[in-house]
């Protein structure tokens, strides 16, 4: 998908042509260093930067700042990480924002207006929430990111080794609670579409609302049923430098593969920022492979 022009509206327009490539924006103080700059606020600003440009550059639709990198360094980098997503908005790459949030009534209303209204400072086209306070307590987010034209990803099974005491319990109705949460997810967003005609028009294939598997997660041993939730876009970080490998996306996501956007991370970015743009054409090249394969 070009980036060039207009800002995808939706997630199914990033997933049009099928699975999309990411860019993770996570400034580690490593990779700072080896990019030639401070771990400072100015240094993360200038990183973010760049990498924006080269995702805008090697046609990458969608970037993922890792809000945590910017956060350690208090309002400054808050105010960095503002001028990087509006640049890379302003380039016409899709920015998701990996805040991973969650939090009851009020509280998460406040988190969702702070990242996905129109015009907030640090307004993104989409946000990481966590459903580990209960699925229905994201309904805020839920509504906002309807309101807004916007769309959610919903951890669901994630690859840390530390998770699957709790994503892979057996939940009272036999399923999992990662496998409940993808099947909630999906049923929010049939319920959205109706018979085409739902409370944000026709939504086509896929829906607003995603799930994040991870992408060294086998998705049949967490009970993540993918084919019973067709509407559900999933984002699967993991690859690259977490072990997972793009040639394998057919395997892992089956004939879900084209509502995947695919995560890179550190694989790309310790190319540096001379030749992150021509790592990225080529870890575009081993998507399609993937996905052919």
């Amino acid at each position: 998908m070009s980036t060039e022009g207009a800002l995808a509206a939706t997630v199914a327009d990033v997933l049009r042509d099928g699975a999309a490539l990411c860019l993770g924006i996570d400034p580690h103080p490593a990779l700072l260093a080896a990019w030639g700059l401070a771990d400072s606020a100015d240094g993360l600003r200038e990183f973010g930067l760049r990498a924006a440009e080269s995702a805008r550059d090697s046609a990458t639709p969608v970037v993922k700042p890792q809000i945590a990198f910017y956060e350690r360094h208090g309002s400054a980098g808050l105010a960095a990480l503002e001028d990087v997503m509006a640049a890379a908005r302003a380039a016409g790459l899709w920015v998701l924002a990996d805040a991973k949030r969650g939090d009851i009534g009020s509280t998460m209303t406040g988190y969702a207006d702070a990242w996905l209204r129109a015009g907030a400072a640090l307004e993104a086209d989409a946000l990481t929430v966590s459903p580990y306070l209960g699925l229905g307590s994201l309904q805020p987010a839920v509504d906002a990111a309807i309101g807004a034209g916007k769309s959610l990803f919903v951890l669901a099974a994630t690859s840390n080794p530390e998770a699957a005491g709790v994503q892979n319990a057996i939940a009272p109705d036999g399923a999992s609670v990662a496998g409940g949460i993808l099947q909630g997810v999906d049923a929010l967003n049939a319920e959205l579409a109706g018979d085409g005609i739902g409370r944000i028009g026709r939504i086509g294939r896929i829906g607003p609302i995603g799930v994040v598997i991870g992408a060294t997660v086998q998705p049949e041993a967490m009970g993540l049923a993918l084919g019973e939730a067709p509407r559900t876009p999933i984002l699967a970080p993991g690859y690259g430098a977490q072990g997972a490998r793009l040639s394998d996306i057919r395997a892992t996501f089956g004939d879900a593969t084209g509502r995947v956007i695919a995560n890179v991370s550190r694989e790309a970015l310790a190319a540096g920022p001379e030749r992150l743009t021509a790592r990225l054409r080529e870890l575009a090249q081993e998507l399609a492979a993937g996905v052919a394969a």
